[in-house]
């Protein structure tokens, strides 16, 4: 849990702190002409779980999965169609509860600039892309009070070419950050 988590009510850490159902994420960072982008999708709009917003491609983990890596590329190839064999998975960043009960494990890959996308409309609505160099520059974060059970927190949030990239994805995208600036 981050050391401010100390403040915060009872029932949201409640949340974050209980059984949590593993899932993992892929951070598709993509290659194209030697410009280096991250790939987020937009999700359906009548998912159970996180519907309608920016998020990586990822899931739960399920029964059959042996990892939380081989949950993250199976979610990205059933819902954007990038096949495992297309990802060079170079890293990891810490799991990160969410209060909707998840422990989300990024993991970070590279992916061809060839790589043709097959979106699985049932799950994605669409896909886009933000330039690393974007990401990584502070000047783009945004940062918002956000209202939890009768307190304010500040967080970081992205406004990319008309996309607002906010909450779990939003701080998985700072820790990438902090993680290749070395801060």
């Amino acid at each position: 849990m981050p050391e401010e988590s100390v403040r915060w009510p009872r029932p949201l850490l409640d949340k974050l702190t209980g059984t949590l159902t593993p899932a993992g994420v892929l951070i598709p960072v993509m290659n194209r002409n030697d410009a280096l982008s991250v790939l987020l999708t937009q999700r359906a709009a009548d998912l159970k779980h996180h519907a309608g917003q920016i998020s990586f491609p990822g899931g739960r983990m399920e029964r059959h999965d042996p990892d939380v890596r081989a949950t993250a590329l199976r979610e990205t190839y059933e819902e954007v169609g990038i096949h495992p064999d297309r990802v060079e998975v170079i890293g990891y960043l810490e799991s990160m509860p969410t209060i909707t009960g998840f422990a989300v494990t990024p993991i970070v890959g590279l992916v061809p600039g060839d790589t043709e996308l097959a979106i699985d409309r049932t799950e994605v609505e669409y896909a886009f892309e933000v330039p690393l160099d974007w990401l990584l520059d502070m000047r783009n974060d945004r940062v918002v009070d956000r209202e939890m059970h009768g307190r304010v927190f500040q967080m970081v949030e992205f406004h990319f070419e008309g996309q607002r990239i906010w909450g779990a994805t939003a701080m998985m995208l700072v820790r990438f950050r902090q993680y290749l600036l070395k801060q």
